[in-house]
């Protein structure tokens, strides 16, 4: 084994020097497939104390050396099992993650079963009228799932539980929540439209009751009260611009209603609802007309009118800070 010599005190500082060699064993409770513990040999050299002086030694800094390196052997040894801890900390994450990518790559498979082109306004729209209860004040509403206790209010008129047959092949091989489902949904209609791919995290709660009423953005707000709307929300006048261009699809006359793309800006920019021609007086919601009128908003409009790629950037940043708005995480 290996040896220490005491010192007298006077000594101003103790090192050691190796002498013949020796094994020593470390038992770590390491996690394998046996339940056996695990033994681990290092081949270490005895310890012998040596004094070195203070000062005034020519050889003193070449001692200060070995000791240094001495110290980071030992430290070295002192801190394996904190890493054999790690390890097996990190394999437990990855498999963790391992299974959460494969429910979310059965979710989107099983979406794309139930959810067309023509569908996907419907589904985009359930994402903002679920996550969109959300309110920073109380930090209550927001992406939960709610929506399925909601649907009979007038600002939900049209919307229903289509996604129902897609979660429920989802459940019968991993159980996930509403929340979670509605928000993969919509990043996928999305991408089956022609717009950005829109990652979305795992892991959100379900409400178990409905969030209170009067919280969604009307449609005939005008441009200072919607940018207030949506601060409540904790989200930006540039989070507010960028979703608004999700109205690119579905019937509301900006480009073509299944495909999604920056017409919605660029249409904005001609305001069609001035012409006298009827069915161009028709084109987008009053909200939508109010945008363009504002020089905060405006500014961004034109931005994406010209440049489609950073209007897709910033959908999809806006995209997965709205689905994660007040979401109530599951503790992993």
């Amino acid at each position: 084994m290996a040896s220490l010599t005491i010192l007298p005190a006077k000594a101003p500082l103790v090192s050691s020097i190796p002498s013949s060699s020796s094994h020593l064993e470390f038992k770590f409770p390491v996690k394998l497939q046996h339940s056996s513990l695990s033994t681990v040999k290092f081949r270490l050299k005895p310890l012998q104390a040596r004094f070195i002086p203070a000062t005034g030694d020519e050889d003193s800094g070449e001692n200060l050396d070995w000791v240094s390196k001495r110290r980071r052997n030992l430290i070295c040894v002192s801190t394996l099992p904190f890493l054999f801890h790690f390890r097996e900390s990190f394999e437990g994450f990855s498999a963790e993650a391992a299974e959460l990518d494969a429910t979310y790559m059965l979710m989107k498979e099983e979406v794309r079963k139930v959810v067309s082109k023509g569908k996907a306004p419907g589904v985009l729209r359930l994402v903002f009228h679920d996550a969109g209860t959300f309110e920073t004040d109380g930090n209550s509403g927001g992406m939960n799932g709610s929506i399925v206790f909601e649907l009979d209010r007038p600002e939900n008129a049209g919307l229903k539980k289509s996604l129902k047959k897609a979660k429920s092949e989802v459940d019968s091989k991993q159980s996930v929540s509403w929340a979670d489902m509605i928000a993969v949904a919509g990043a996928e209609a999305v991408s089956i439209c022609g717009g950005p791919t829109i990652p979305v995290i795992l892991g959100r709660r379900d409400s178990v009751e409905p969030d209170a009423e009067g919280r969604l953005p009307e449609e005939s707000l005008g441009a200072s009260a919607l940018k207030q709307c949506f601060k409540r929300k904790g989200l930006s006048t540039q989070v507010l611009v960028a979703l608004s261009g999700a109205h690119t699809l579905g019937s509301k006359g900006f480009g073509n209603p299944f495909v999604f793309d920056n017409s919605y800006y660029k249409i904005l920019l001609e305001k069609p609802w001035n012409s006298s021609d009827k069915m161009a007086s028709m084109i987008g919601l009053p909200s939508d007309h109010a945008l363009v009128e504002d020089d905060e908003c405006l500014r961004w409009i034109k931005k994406y009118a010209d440049d489609q790629d950073i209007f897709f950037e910033d959908f999809k940043n806006a995209y997965i800070k709205l689905v994660n708005s007040g979401a109530r995480w599951k503790s992993l």
